[in-house]
């Protein structure tokens, strides 16, 4: 039998960690779970979170710091609707913003999408980017499309909107709804454009639609129980830690913990001298 069976060995620079987080409950998830077609109607244009969606918010937030979570995480990636934004900047944000500090900004202001939550501080917590490639299923549900960007800088003034390149949102289509094929080639965009970020470890605050999807496109390779544990539907809040790995020097750069050896240089004794004086010695 094959001891390495079931077991694989990379490169730690070929490496990320991710922590993939859909969002909390949004007030179009509650009609929308009992009755698919309650997602068509226009009153959850840019869905925003519901109060137990907040409560989910502040438990996942308790989990990351009682965990140690928070101190690892390099970088967050939200995708730019409201209630992705406020997921991330709920769970991974500073503590209670004062405005006394004329020069920390804060993440989001007080009441940002009528949360009726007070002002989240931008100190001390990882830097929080809005990016567009991992925005939920595209077009007709008016909860997925997005406000412009110009609203979310007011609301969120601490989070970086520099990656989105239109101020309205041009990628949702009234008539036209992306196709599951056309999503899961997104995310897997996204997954590529992970590796030219320098960040090791990466929450991304998303969609079940994105994640489902996208997520469905890997494990092909691993046992079928990995491959389901994968790509199951997330559940509101639910967090999950993944390690993504390089395997087409997409990624490639050079360690920063790989020391080379021979320092001072020297010969080497062989190993099998090596072997053979561990024996004498009855090591």
């Amino acid at each position: 039998m094959d001891s390495t069976a079931g077991t694989c060995l990379f490169p730690l620079h070929r490496c990320k960690t991710i922590h993939l987080v859909r969002h909390a409950q949004g007030i179009h998830n509650v009609e929308g779970d009992k009755n698919y077609k309650a997602y068509l109607n226009p009153e959850y244009f840019d869905a925003h979170l519901t109060p137990l969606g907040w409560e989910q918010v502040d438990n996942l937030r308790k989990h990351v710091r009682s965990s140690g979570l928070i101190n690892k995480i390099d970088l967050v990636i939200a995708s730019p609707l409201m209630r992705t934004l406020q997921t991330a900047v709920g769970v991974f944000g500073g503590e209670g913003y004062s405005g006394d500090k004329t020069d920390v900004v804060p993440l989001m202001v007080a009441n940002a999408g009528n949360s009726f939550r007070a002002a989240i501080s931008s100190l001390n917590c990882p830097p929080i980017v809005a990016g567009e490639l991992c925005r939920e299923h595209l077009g007709v549900h008016p909860c997925d499309r997005r406000r412009s960007v110009s609203e979310y800088q007011f609301l969120f003034p601490a989070v970086d909107f520099s990656k989105i390149d239109s101020d309205e949102d041009v990628w949702w289509k009234e008539d036209v709804r992306e196709t599951k094929e056309e999503l899961a080639a997104r995310g897997l965009k996204f997954m590529n454009w992970l590796w030219t970020r320098k960040e090791k470890e990466i929450a991304i605050v998303t969609h079940s639609g994105f994640l489902f999807h996208t997520l469905t496109a890997f494990g092909n390779d691993c046992h079928p129980s990995v491959k389901k544990e994968i790509s199951k539907h997330f559940a509101n809040c639910e967090l999950r830690s993944m390690v993504i790995v390089d395997r087409s020097m997409i990624g490639s750069e050079v360690s920063t913990t790989n020391y080379p050896g021979k320092i001072p240089s020297g010969l080497d004794k062989p190993s099998d001298a090596v072997d053979e004086n561990v024996e004498k010695q009855g090591v």
